[in-house]
């Protein structure tokens, strides 16, 4: 009875656990580098009340009054200007592709109905895919108007301060009239579900083969390393097909989510995105020593993924450095292609610009895996 608990027993089994510890210098790692990535990103990156919004101006005056105008916009610090003055064409375009949040029309003749009293329209319109990000925004642009020409109106022109505001600003929310968040959380979930999941099963599939050492039988036969990694990725590709049907119909059936574009450009696109996922699930693979290490670097991509490609947060609102990252991670095309297509309608020529980037990291990931798992074979 007296033997019971020993406290040399239990020092023992403790130093033995901190040798393993130390050992096992991937886990280690990730103890310590994923709570300080969690602190990092939600203290610095993370902001639900985003500022500095691309914006764009559709001009046909270019009066004073014009220039204050824009200027007192800047001012409120939610809109930034990324370009001279474009065309309608050109800024149809920037929002279709993610670039512009805001687009600022000012008609011509501004100047000339505004000294006349004529109550001429300013019109802008928001990107509302993303009703988070611009809803701050578009109430700091109605609450702008009032004094924005207080200056300007003195002397002769200071009876148009009776009347606040002089002139008309109509705030769109484009994509998304009634600002509902559904239709930006649903689309993007499907980019959410596929990242998670198609890295996690690559991660585990070459390393469950040397814990359970089945890769002997591998290593035995004349297979290559690309076919054996190919041989890994394809069969998960219909998986995540399959994946991405499920979320589709629940998104339409059950949320309501418009699709306006096309359904088999969406599908298309989405090979892409899958075949990245797998290809950084393989390279972890073989970076990893256990499931249990493979299971941790997945972690390790899946969050900065999440945190960082606007899914959760407005990427626009995210400190520059935090958006370079966010711009090398597929999630964050991702989820371009899926709200442009089945939100804004957007085709090949608009989906296209969030395609290419996600090929280069698959090609990327693919040559890291491929080298790694010679290594592994040598």
């Amino acid at each position: 009875m007296k033997d019971w608990f020993s406290w040399q027993r239990l020092w023992s089994v403790i130093a033995k656990e901190f040798i393993q510890m130390r050992r096992d210098r991937i886990t280690l790692s990730m103890l310590v580098a994923i709570p300080l990535m969690q602190l990092i990103l939600f203290g610095y990156a993370i902001n639900a009340n985003p500022k500095h919004l691309p914006t764009v101006v559709v001009s046909g005056d270019h009066s004073k009054l014009t220039r204050t105008f824009i200027q007192g916009l800047k001012n409120t610090e939610y809109f930034q200007l990324i370009r001279p003055p474009v065309s309608e064409k050109e800024a149809n375009y920037l929002m279709a592709i993610n670039k512009a949040q805001f687009v600022l029309n000012i008609p011509p003749n501004f100047s000339y109905d505004l000294m006349r009293n004529k109550h001429p329209t300013l019109l802008l319109t928001a990107d509302a895919t993303d009703s988070m990000a611009v809803s701050n925004a578009m109430a700091a642009a109605n609450g702008f108007a009032n004094q924005v020409f207080d200056y300007d109106f003195q002397g002769n022109l200071s009876y148009l301060k009776a009347q606040k505001p002089p002139f008309n600003l109509m705030v769109h929310a484009q994509y998304n009239p009634e600002l509902i968040t559904q239709y930006n959380i649903v689309p993007g979930l499907m980019g959410v579900i596929l990242t998670m999941t198609m890295v996690m099963i690559t991660a585990l599939a070459i390393t469950r083969e040397y814990e359970r050492g089945t890769m002997e039988n591998l290593l035995a036969t004349p297979v290559r390393p690309l076919e054996v990694m190919l041989g890994k990725v394809i069969p998960y590709i219909a998986v995540g097909y399959l994946q991405a049907m499920l979320i589709i119909a629940s998104a339409f059936y059950l949320f309501h989510v418009p699709i306006d574009g096309s359904l088999l450009l969406l599908f298309i696109a989405t090979l892409p995105f899958i075949a990245a996922n797998l290809s950084i699930g393989v390279t972890f693979s073989t970076l990893a020593d256990n499931q249990l290490q493979a299971t941790q670097m997945t972690f390790f991509f899946f969050l900065p993924s999440i945190l960082l490609s606007g899914f959760m947060f407005p990427f626009y609102g995210m400190p520059i450095w935090a958006q370079w990252i966010g711009n090398i991670l597929p999630l964050t095309y991702f989820l371009r292609i899926t709200r442009g297509i089945m939100l804004k309608g957007n085709g090949f020529m608009n989906t296209w610009p969030n395609i290419w980037p996600i090929i280069i990291f698959m090609v990327i990931a693919l040559i890291i895996g491929l080298k790694r798992y010679k290594q592994t074979l040598d």
